[in-house]
C-alpha cells in the first residue's frame, strides 16, 4: 500500500511550502548541562525554585496562571527582506498604471521591482535587558526584524547571531525591565506529560494551545543533532519560535517544526530542547560563532540481525561502519565494525544519539567511548575535533545601525505633469530603495505629506523627515491617497 509522502514544515509563515523541508535544525554545541545552570552570561531567565505544578483543585491542568505570569514575556517577530529588482525592463502597455508611469517619463524602460517579502513568528524574552529567542528560519535573510510586545510596542531588534543546524536564533531589542521567561530541565520531561506552547500562529498573537509530550530524543530526516521534543501540541505557521513550557511554567523548548500533509497542524510537532538552545546562545553571544564536537566516523543503525551477529544482548548503539583517515577516532583508535554504546558517560540507544551527544563536546576536550568489539566491552578515550562551520552562525548588524535615510530619490513636478496628474503634490518618487522601498513606496508615487506637513522641495522632505524614527508619508497614487509608514534606517 502506498503512502502520500508527509512534509516536515517550518512553522513560520514566511516559509510554508508543500515539499519535504527542515527549518534548520541540527545540532547542539557545547557541553550542554541543565538549563538552570547553561543559563549563562546575559540571558538572565528567571531561576528560582520551581513553582509547584499548575493544577486546578480538581486535578485537571490549569493553563491560567501560566498565561498570566508569563504571557507577556512571548512576542511576536516580523521580518522583511529587501525588495529586489528582476532585471527585466519594460512594464507591459495593458498593466493599467502604464499610461501613468510614462507620463512622467519612466516609459517601456522601468525595471519591474518586487515588493519586500514579509514574514512572522514568535519569539519569547530571556533577559530583562532585551535578549530574545527565536527560530533561524525566522529570521533568515531579513533585512529588518521587528519585535511587537503583548503591549503592542513594537522595537527594532538586532540579530545577535543566528544558527542554522540546530535553528536557532538570539536577537536584542534596546529596552529594560522586562517580563522573561524561566527555564525548565526538559531531560526530566516524560512522554505523556502536559505541555504549553504560547506563539502567534497565522499572526494571532499570544494565542495558547496544549498538548501533551508524544516522544523524546527524536531524530529528523536530514538532522543528526538535535534530540527533538516531539508533542501533539497544535503549533501552526506563526508559532515558530515560541517558548513550550511544562506545567511548572518553565520553558523547556523551543517550537519550531510540524509535520504535514497540509502545512497546518496535524497532531505532530517539533520542539528545540531549551538546553541546546542556550548552549548555541550563550556562544552566539560571547563569539559570535558556534563550536561543536567531532570525532570523524560514520555510523548506522544496530538492528536485531546486527546485534545478533555482534553478540550484543539487543539491538543498541551506534555501528561505525567507516572511520575518517587521520581524524579524532582514528587517533584513538576506534575500528569499523565497532559498536559504540555509551559517550562522554551518556547511553547511545540508537545510532541518532551518537551525534547530539558529541556535538555537544567541546573541541580539543578528551572523552570516553564505551564500544562493543569482539564480543566484549572496552573503554576508548578520544580527543574530540572541531566540526567544520557550514553556515552555521552569523552576525547581522541592526539596520537602524545605518544612515537614517528614506531611501528615496524625487525630482519636481512640471506645472503639465501636476495638471494631467490631478494633483496639488510637487515631489514625483524617481527612485526607491531602503526604508522607503520596505514601507512600500513606488516609483512614479507623488508625495503630498510628511507627518502631516506639506512638502514641495527635496529640502522640504529632508528636513521634515530628519527627526528620524517612524515616518508618515501621505502619497498620491494614481487616483487615490494612501498612508505610508516609514521606519528611518530600515532597507
Amino acid at each position: 500500500m502506498l503512502l502520500r509522502p508527509v512534509s516536515l514544515i517550518a512553522a513560520a509563515s514566511a516559509l510554508l511550502v508543500s515539499a519535504l523541508m527542515l527549518a534548520s535544525c541540527a545540532q547542539p554545541a557545547g557541553e550542554a548541562k541543565s538549563p538552570a545552570t547553561t543559563a549563562g552570561t546575559t540571558a538572565g531567565a528567571s531561576r528560582e525554585a520551581p513553582p509547584p505544578l499548575l493544577v486546578d483543585p480538581s486535578g485537571l491542568p490549569d493553563f491560567s496562571r501560566l498565561v498570566e505570569a508569563y504571557g507577556g514575556a512571548v512576542v511576536n517577530v516580523s521580518t522583511v527582506q529587501g525588495a529586489s529588482d528582476t532585471g527585466e525592463e519594460g512594464m507591459s502597455p495593458d498593466d493599467p498604471m502604464h499610461d501613468f508611469f510614462k507620463r512622467f517619463g519612466f516609459g517601456e524602460g522601468m525595471p519591474r521591482q518586487h515588493p519586500p517579502t514579509r514574514g512572522e513568528g514568535s519569539g519569547f524574552i530571556i533577559s530583562s535587558d532585551g535578549y530574545i529567542l527565536t527560530n533561524a528560519h525566522v529570521v533568515d535573510q531579513a533585512s529588518e526584524v521587528t519585535v511587537r510586545f503583548t503591549d503592542r510596542r513594537e522595537f527594532r531588534a538586532k540579530i545577535v547571531g543566528s544558527d542554522e543546524r540546530t535553528d536557532v536564533a538570539v536577537l536584542k531589542v534596546e529596552a529594560k525591565d522586562l517580563p522573561t521567561v524561566r527555564f525548565g530541565d526538559p531531560e526530566a520531561l516524560k512522554a505523556g506529560e502536559w505541555v504549553v506552547a504560547i506563539g502567534s500562529p497565522f499572526g494571532f498573537d499570544n494565542s495558547v494551545t496544549a498538548g501533551i509530550v508524544s516522544a523524546k530524543a527524536r531524530s529528523l530526516p536530514g538532522d543528526g543533532y538535535t534530540p527533538f521534543i516531539q508533542t501533539d501540541v497544535a503549533v501552526n505557521p506563526g508559532n515558530s519560535g515560541g517558548p513550550l513550557f511544562n506545567l511548572r511554567g518553565e520553558v523547556v523548548g523551543i517550537n519550531s517544526q510540524i509535520y504535514s500533509r497540509t502545512g497546518g497542524y496535524q497532531g505532530v510537532s517539533f520542539a528545540i530542547p531549551i538546553d541546546v538552545a542556550v548552549s548555541v546562545k550563550d556562544q552566539l553571544v560571547k563569539t559570535g560563532k558556534v563550536s561543536r564536537g567531532k570525532i570523524g566516523v560514520t555510523i548506522q543503525e544496530v538492528n536485531q540481525s546486527l546485534a545478533d551477529s555482534f553478540g550484543l544482548d539487543r539491538p543498541r548503539g551506534a555501528l561505525v561502519s567507516s572511520v575518517e583517515k587521520g581524524g579524532p577516532a582514528a587517533k584513538a583508535g576506534i575500528e569499523a565494525g565497532d559498536v559504540i554504546v555509551a559517550a562522554d558517560g551518556r547511553n547511545v540507544e540508537r545510532s541518532s544519539d551518537l551525534p547530539s551527544i558529541i556535538a555537544r563536546i567541546a573541541p580539543g576536550t578528551t572523552t570516553k567511548l564505551e564500544v562493543w568489539r569482539d564480543r566484549k566491552a572496552m573503554s576508548i578515550a578520544v580527543k574530540v575535533g572541531a566540526l567544520e562551520e557550514q553556515k552555521t552562525s552569523r552576525a547581522v548588524p541592526a539596520r537602524g545601525e545605518e544612515a537614517g535615510r528614506l531611501g528615496l530619490a524625487v525630482r519636481p513636478l512640471t506645472q503639465k505633469e501636476r495638471s494631467e496628474a490631478g494633483t496639488d503634490g510637487q515631489l514625483l518618487v524617481e527612485d526607491v530603495s531602503g526604508p522607503a522601498a520596505a514601507a512600500g513606496v513606488m516609483p512614479g508615487d507623488i508625495i503630498l505629506r510628511v507627518n502631516g506637513r506639506a512638502v514641495s522641495t527635496p529640502d522640504q522632505l529632508r528636513t521634515a523627515a530628519a527627526g528620524g524614527g517612524a515616518v508618515a508619508l501621505l502619497v498620491q497614487r494614481g487616483d487615490a491617497q494612501i498612508y505610508l509608514p516609514v521606519r528611518m534606517g530600515q532597507g
